[in-house]
């Protein structure tokens, strides 16, 4: 991927032809950009926020705290995500959102949905499209977190983050994922101890599945990391052909 190219672009034109007006919209919600180091909250539940987020670079979670002191991270952002779309229907922010690495975020202001609506039908309906995507994994997780054994959980992260980034680098063989998440993250995220995640990525690599490097996770049988994880890729390709009487 270029990196002078929007990432907002370049993911959307995964799904759609994006060319014209439609570009410019696009390029205009990452005119503005925030730096970000591993740790930095962009905000906090309870936070007044008037702006979605785009993830130019790195990584993101959000996450909330337990009265107990335990965290659970509910979903993880790469580049390409559009953040907040949870938060419109309320008035402030209903979870913590904090860099996991060196990240680069766009905000831009709810009301551009507007402009969108309006301007950009196409770019308005695969955000909608998008959403409710996120809806649908969101299905898969709760089913990850009540019936999955701990290996599983692993495999499908793993391959989760695959799905993800061979769109975000444009390529469809890449093996390899960045891991940024400690793993008390992972473990927040998946509902695991820091022993029982360190036991399954090592079941894993024993088994011959996946190979740990130095912040590097390489898939070496997704097929049978697929078949483990019962994985279904809701990433590479999404019904748009409702979306102009053309497509």
């Amino acid at each position: 991927m270029n990196s002078d190219k929007s990432c907002l672009i370049h993911t959307f034109s995964h799904y759609i032809p994006i060319a014209g007006d439609d570009e410019g919209f696009l390029a205009e919600l990452e005119r503005d950009e925030r730096q970000f180091a591993r740790g930095d909250h962009i905000y906090r539940r309870g936070d007044d926020i008037e702006c979605l987020h785009v993830v130019r670079s790195g990584w993101l979670y959000s996450y909330a705290d337990l009265d107990d002191g335990r965290r659970q991270i509910f979903r993880i952002h790469q580049p390409g995500d559009v953040l907040g779309f949870p938060d419109i229907a309320a008035r402030r922010a209903t979870v913590h959102l904090v860099s996991a690495a060196a990240a680069v975020v766009c905000p831009f202001p709810r009301r551009a949905l507007r402009t969108a609506f309006a301007r950009s039908p196409n770019v308005a309906a695969l955000l909608f499209t998008l959403a409710l995507r996120d809806q649908v994994i969101l299905t898969d997780t709760v089913r990850l977190l009540g019936r999955m054994t701990a290996r599983e959980r692993l495999a499908f992260l793993v391959l989760d983050h695959l799905a993800r980034r061979r769109i975000a680098c444009g390529n469809s063989e890449t093996s390899e994922i960045q891991m940024p998440l400690t793993q008390a993250e992972i473990g927040d995220h998946l509902g695991l101890s820091n022993v029982h995640v360190s036991r399954a990525l090592g079941r894993l690599e024993k088994d011959g599945l996946l190979e740990r490097l130095a912040g590097v996770i390489r898939v070496r049988d997704e097929t049978a990391l697929s078949r483990l994880a019962s994985f279904e890729d809701r990433y590479d390709q999404i019904d748009t052909r409702w979306l102009t009487p053309q497509m």
